[in-house]
Order: structure tokens, then sequence, then C-alpha cells
């Protein structure tokens, strides 16, 4: 972004790292939030671009790259447009609130090509006016994110500001994110969550955390060893619910129209194939690093971001702790954050936040390009700079457009068995889905598998809840639990799936992957034994053979022919994988199966009743 611009919105500037938003803004943007620009008490014309009486354009006048995504929408100004004209207009952000799955931000005072002209201010206020108007027409909520003035080469000051527009779509009951949450062992992962999730701060010695706790060996060393959820809601004009004024999960889950669930992940070097598991099993849509600024990089810090990075997981920083550190020690840690960032194998944008405008910016271009990497300091302590986080929180936008996810409820029902509970009070099992296909609702027969015969047994679905509250419809890319009644429950393990009873699975024994062998301590060879995860699948397997060469050193790439030494697994070519033992790590994706032949002769079992 240009320089002029960085200090208009406030980009973070002198805190970023050398042109980095000058990169930033030249990508091509990811799907997400958009910005729209419209001309409105003037016919649009694209072969001529109108100024205000007294505006007179000149090359010091800044730019805002053009509309490229369709949730950013540029617009002049929304000054008294004729009826026609509110009809098209609010047509046109019905369809933007579609694409954006339920948000957009739109940006007035700016033309279609990104000139920040600005309005003054009797304008701006009839533009945000007719704004307001249009969404009451359509039943969305209006939030103004930021204003600022623009002065170049103008006689009046002018203004420019961002809106954002919010609509729950009709088929969902809120807009859900998924946040993986990384970092070392004592970074303040888990008390930084208990601080956004229960709305209090820490006392310092760790009290926010104890409610995210699942076990007591947890409470007693204050370390997380599996992998536990939280929750936090935003409401329609950007309010953060939480349970700060709500007693229930459901009660926030009515309030909020966006939901952020966060996937608390361990830390300690020793549960690592659990956060391995969560990172692959859940599919979160970003993940979020948590580095002690009194520590710096340290333990599985490094680890956990070649994970994200891996597995093609946008990446954010939050630096903990500042409390206990003076201002040196904490740029120290940002700068060397930064040179890690900048490492050919990451090729990373830094970009540090230091106010709510930085924020705003950080969450548009953190979605429009992979390469932006938000950098937050922060303490759960004294709460400096956590609203900073929040506003973040609140505008990131979703990865996936409305065309995306519509193909994805088309395809058949799948679901990934992610965990499994046993309720015995009420004879019930449950079990949590990572990522799914398809829909599923209150009654459907699937079939669950497959078994070390490779068989598939059905089942009926019973009760279905999202983020703690019930639901009667799952839809594809959203996790939940479902129960399942009385369903046997030594029949049930992670890394099965539920799919459609007309789908026909491919079930195998042996498996082709393209790896790479990010490093090894000698050589990597027929016979050598691995730890696989692919999605929800963890297991052993062993190589059987290496195609084209009888033996891989670190850094090389192979096409390897790998067996699972349990029982078959369910697997997709294209699915991407990572190995390990002991030191040794690698990253690939599934290029071909060897289907066993008898797997799906017949489902085997009865229906079960939830």
């Amino acid at each position: 972004m240009d320089a002029r611009v960085s200090e208009l919105f406030g980009s973070a500037s002198g805190h970023s790292s050398g042109g980095s938003q000058g990169s930033a803004s030249n990508h091509k943007p990811g799907n997400g939030n958009g910005v729209v620009s419209k001309k409105a008490g003037a016919k649009s014309k694209k072969a001529r671009t109108r100024f205000p009486r007294n505006f007179k354009p000149s090359n010091n006048t800044p730019y805002l790259p053009p509309e490229v995504r369709l949730m950013l929408i540029h617009k002049l100004k929304l000054v008294n447009p004729t009826q026609n004209r509110f009809e098209h207009l609010a047509t046109q952000m019905k369809w933007r609130l579609q694409e954006g799955r339920g948000e957009a931000v739109y940006q007035i005072g700016v033309e279609d090509n990104g000139m920040l002209v600005g309005l003054s201010e009797e304008d701006m206020r009839a533009s945000l006016k007719t704004l307001h108007r249009l969404a009451e027409k359509v039943g969305a909520d209006i939030a103004v994110l930021r204003e600022r003035e623009v002065e170049y080469d103008s006689d009046i000051p002018r203004k420019i500001a961002e809106v954002l527009i919010r609509k729950v779509p009709d088929d969902q009951q809120f807009l859900d994110l998924r946040v993986a949450v990384l970092g070392n062992v004592d970074s303040g992962k888990s008390t930084l969550l208990g601080v956004l999730t229960q709305g209090e701060l820490d006392n310092g010695r760790g009290r926010a955390r104890l409610n995210l706790f699942r076990h007591l060996h947890e409470i007693q060393t204050g370390r997380t060893s599996s992998i536990s959820f939280e929750i936090l809601g935003f409401n329609s004009k950007g309010e953060v619910v939480n349970y700060s004024e709500s007693r229930t999960a459901e009660e926030i889950c009515e309030s909020a129209s966006k939901m952020i669930t966060f996937i608390d992940l361990a830390g300690h070097h020793k549960y690592l194939k659990t956060t391995i598991f969560g990172l692959t099993s859940y599919c979160p849509d970003f993940a979020m690093l948590v580095v002690s600024a009194n520590t710096g990089i340290a333990g599985t810090t490094r680890e956990h971001l070649g994970l994200a990075m891996a597995l093609k997981v946008p990446i954010f920083i939050v630096i903990s702790k500042v409390d206990l550190c003076t201002r040196a020690t904490v740029e120290r840690t940002v700068r060397q954050l930064e040179r890690v960032l900048k490492q050919p194998g990451c090729n990373k944008v830094p970009m540090v936040v230091g106010s709510t405008d930085d924020a705003v910016t950080a969450a548009q271009q953190f979605a429009q390009s992979p390469s932006i990497t938000p950098i937050f300091t922060l303490s759960s302590v004294t709460g400096e700079s956590l609203d900073m986080l929040k506003v973040f929180f609140n505008i990131i936008p979703p990865l996936s457009n409305s065309k995306e996810q519509e193909e994805l409820m088309q395809q058949l029902t799948e679901f990934q068995l992610a965990a499994i509970h046993t309720l015995p009070l009420v004879h019930s099992v449950q079990v949590s889905l990572g990522r799914c296909f398809g829909i599923c609702r209150e009654g459907d027969h699937l079939v669950v598998g497959p078994t070390e015969l490779g068989q598939f047994h059905k089942l009926t679905v019973g009760s279905i809840q999202r983020n703690r509250s019930a639901c009667r419809v799952l839809r594809a890319g959203q996790a939940a639990t479902l129960a399942l009644g009385n369903f046997d429950r030594s029949l049930l393990r992670k890394g099965m799936v539920m799919v459609s009873p007309e789908m026909d699975p491919t079930i195998c024994w042996m498996f082709e992957a393209e790896i790479v062998l990010l490093f090894h301590a000698k050589t990597f060879h027929k016979g050598f034994q691995v730890t696989v995860h692919i999605g929800n699948v963890r297991q052993t397997a062993t190589v059987e053979a290496v195609y084209g060469k009888e033996e891989l050193r670190t850094g090389e790439k192979a096409v390897v022919l790998f067996k699972f030494i349990k029982h078959p697994e369910y697997l997709k070519v294209g699915a991407k994988m990572l190995f390990r033992e002991g030191v040794t790590k690698g990253i690939g994706h599934v290029t071909n199966l060897q289907p066993i032949s008898y797997h799906y002769q017949h489902f085997q079992g009865q229906d079960e009743k939830a």
C-alpha cells in the first residue's frame, strides 16, 4: 500500500517491515471480506471519472487498490439517490452480502478506481444515512469502522469512511470461523483465551485459564495436554458477546451474529501428536501463534509455525506477557519474529499492529494475501492492546465465498470423526466431527467406518450440537457434535468417517504420496516406519517403496508407497499429509490409492436409532 495511504489509515506505519504494505496490496486477493465502491446521485460512467467541483486531482492523490474482492466496495457518495437507483443499490448490497457469506465493507468517498476523493461533512452524513436505509431494507446491520480526512490538494477538508455491513445468511444461525491456537508451552495461550472468552483479566497467576482445562493434571501443572474449544461472539454491531454477559453458550449463540471458535492446542513437545491431530482433523480457517515476549522464539514455536505453513493455514502472531518486559525486550522479540518470517522458507510480510486502524487494515490485507502476517503485542493481565485483537477478530472474513460453500454442500454427506465420547448416565454415544461435506439433518441414516475388515456400519443421527448449542441441520465446513443413541461404542474409533449410504468410499491399506523430507538424521528408505497424519487419520505406516531412488536425504523429493500397519483407512487423492518419527519430519500429498476389493460387499450391523 502507498505510504500516504498507510499514513492515512494507520497501516502499522513505522512498525511494518520495509515495503510490506506495497507487496500486500499488489497480491491477488483470496476469498473473504470485500470492499465495495459506488457512485450515487449520478449515473455511473466507466469511460470518464467525475470529481467534486472543488477537487483537483494531482500526482499526489492517494489511491486504494481497485475493487478486487467481492466484499470490499468503493463508493464515491450515496446522496439522495432516486428510487430506481436506491432499489439497484439495495439489490447490489444483497448480492454482495451473499457473495461475502454475510459480510461486506463499504468504503465511502473512494472512486471505483481506488482514488481517495473524500466527501464533505454534509455529503458524508447523507451517504451514511442512505447506507443505513439500504441496510434496513435488506435486513442487515451497519457499523462504522473508521473515518479519516483526505487533504491532498483540496481546499475543503474531506473525509472517507469504512463501514461494515453484516447480515447472517437465512440458512445459518451465525457466521462461524475456527482459529487454532498454537505456541510454545507457557506462552500464555490458554490464559489469553480465558481473558477473551470470560471477559475478565488474568491475575498474573493463571486464574483466567482455569475454566479452559479439562483434566486435573492440567490444572495442577498449568499445561494443556488435550484439545479444548472456546467461543467468542460478536453481535451485528461488532460488540463482543462472551461469558461476562451470558451465562451459557446457548445465550452467546443466540446473541451473536459472528462466532469465533478457538481450538486450544497443546504447546509441550510431548503432546505434539495431539497438536498435529487438532490442526489436520478440525481444519481451522486461521492459526494464532502465541509467543511470550520474555522468552521469544523458543521450544516448539518454530515447529508450530512450520506445521501451520505446511498445511497452508493462514497465520497471525500474538506476542503475550508484554507487562513482564521492558519495551526494548518486546521490540527485540518483534525483530526476532520478523527475521524468521522473512526467511526464504517462510516468505511472509510481517505487519505490526499498533492501533485500532492498524487492526482494521491488517484484517483486510490478511484475508487478501496469504503472505501478510499481522503481529499483535498485548497483555492478558493489564489488558493492553486486547481491543485491537478483538477488532481484528470482528472484521476478519471467511476464506471461502458463497459459490465454494454451495459446491461443498452439494456433495454427498461426509463427516470425519475427530473425537468419541460416552455418556454413561444416559447410555448415549457422542462423536465430534472435523471437516464436513454435504448436509446432515437429525434422523438421517448414514454409515460409519471403515472397520479393521474395511466394513461400514449403519447408524441414525440423533441430536446435533454446534458450539454447545442445539441445531437441526449441519452444513459443509461446519464442526459439530452428534448424538448416536445406543450405538455400540466399541465399533467407533478416531479416523473413521460417516458418509451417505449412496457413496462408495475408497478404502485402502496402501497409498502413494509425493513427499518432501524436511529432516532426517540419516537416510529414509524402504522398511522405515513413520506416523502418518492425513485429515483425521493418524496411524503408523511402513515405507514399502521409494520410486526412482533407493533412499532419501533431508530436502529431497520422491513418490513413496506407504502401507498402514493396523487397519485400512478412508483417503482421498490430493489430501495433504504430514509424517513424523522422532526427529524425522516430512510433508506431502496423496497421489494414488490402492483400494481393497472386498470392503464394500455389503454394510454390516443393524440400524441404531438415536
